[in-house]
Parts: C-alpha cells; sequence; structure tokens
C-alpha cells in the first residue's frame, strides 16, 4: 500500500479525486482522506445520510470524511486494529499541523504540497508546514493563472524555516475559469470526466498519477486516460 500526501490550505479536493479516478480506471483499490478542516468531499460526494464521520463510494473510489486518525476509520469498518487496509492507494487530504501528525504523513510513499498564490493559501500554507518536526521532501503542485519565476522564489523564501526538502521538479496546474466551470459541472452531475479540462490540467493530473504508478503500468495509465477523456 502507498499513503500519498496532499499538503495545504488550498483546494485539493477536485485534484485528489481525478488522480485517484485514473488509479481506479487502472483496477487499483483506492481511499481518499479528507482531513481537512472545510471537509469539501462532504459537500460535493454523494452520500446517503452522512453522518460526521463515514466512509462512502464514489466513482469507484472509498471516500473517508471526518476522521482524525486512522484507528476510527478501522473501528468504523469494523476492522482490528491491528489490521492492515486492503488498498493499493491512501490519498491524504490534510491541512493542519495537527492532522500531519496523527496521520504520520512524514512516513507517507510520496508527498505534495499544494497550493495558490493568494495570501491565504500561502500564509496558511506555511503555518501547516511549520507543524513539520523532522525534514521531509515535498514537491510543490502551483495552481496559478500565469506562473512566474517570482512567485516560486516568494513561496521558496517563506518557506525558508521550514524543515521541508523541496524537490527540483515542480507541477503547474492552470488557474483557467473553463477548468473552473467543468470541475463544478461534474460536480453537479456526480461524474469524473476529462473530457472539457483543458489539456495542461489534463496533462498536469496524468503527471502526478505517473509519479505514483509502476512505470511498467504506464500503457495502462494511457488506456484509463484516454477512457475517461471520452466520458465513458
Amino acid at each position: 500500500m502507498r499513503t500519498i500526501g496532499f499538503i495545504g490550505a488550498y483546494d485539493k479536493t477536485d485534484l485528489i479525486i481525478y488522480v485517484a479516478k485514473l488509479l481506479t480506471e487502472m483496477n487499483k483499490k483506492v481511499m481518499i482522506i479528507d482531513a481537512t478542516t472545510l471537509q469539501k468531499a462532504k459537500y460535493i460526494v454523494p452520500a446517503i445520510s452522512p453522518s460526521k464521520t463515514y466512509v462512502t463510494e464514489f466513482e469507484g473510489i472509498d471516500i473517508a470524511v471526518g476522521f482524525p486518525n486512522y484507528a476510527l476509520i478501522k473501528e468504523y469498518l469494523g476492522m482490528p486494529q491491528h489490521a492492515v487496509f486492503q488498498y493499493d492507494y491512501i490519498f491524504l487530504d490534510v491541512d493542519s499541523p495537527e492532522t500531519l501528525v496523527s496521520f504520520d504523513v512524514k512516513s507517507a510513499t510520496r508527498n505534495y504540497f499544494v497550493t495558490g498564490f493568494d495570501v491565504y493559501s500561502l500564509k496558511r500554507g506555511i503555518e501547516i508546514l511549520s507543524g513539520i518536526t523532522e525534514p521531509i521532501p515535498l514537491k510543490k503542485v502551483l495552481f496559478s493563472k500565469k506562473i512566474t519565476e517570482e512567485e516560486d522564489e516568494y513561496l521558496s523564501f517563506i518557506s525558508l524555516g521550514c524543515k521541508v526538502i523541496w524537490d527540483e521538479e515542480k507541477i503547474y496546474f492552470p488557474f483557467e475559469q473553463g477548468d473552473q466551470t467543468t470541475l463544478m459541472e461534474n460536480q453537479r452531475v456526480a461524474k469524473v470526466k476529462l473530457k472539457k479540462l483543458t489539456q495542461l490540467y489534463r496533462d498536469s493530473l496524468m503527471y502526478i498519477a505517473e509519479e505514483l504508478i509502476d512505470p511498467r503500468e504506464s500503457g495502462d495509465l494511457r488506456k484509463a486516460y484516454r477512457q475517461l477523456e471520452k466520458g465513458v
């Protein structure tokens, strides 16, 4: 099982769901844990009579909402505490120093720091990173209408006191109105479809997915991508 952390105050829900969908289309078992303060998944993922904490299935993905740690998820699912989750991937959506610790994000297989360049996302994001007590590798996932070198340099500067090891590579997502409109349309019909997203957005989703799979599965990933692109 691989655990993937998505850290930051920026809204990451759609990003995580779309990457997860590419993997489930490859017959991978994926759980998303929304451990964020706002718990956006509670509002955009259909669920029957959701309670304060629950696990639901959406588009072949198991989504856990409202749990502060793994132990309570296991209790909810009726699993012994010593049991191991039977997932190929667990995606963690975290936005606080407390959940960084309670979900042991430092031990994740891979971690991404997701942010836009609005003041809230940056300052709150740095506050979250300040909760990291041991140096961990992080890759930047940057949302911006027009990424500039100055923006990235500023992020690196304000994070100097944080115990993170930045990956030299960065992943860019466009902040395009067309993508936002498509994501909202897909939320309304409760579907995960790539068809109307911009090529840059889709390419960035594929970039993340490719990092998470075995290189020998690249052909299966491309097949999954084509299926979702068609809206099938």
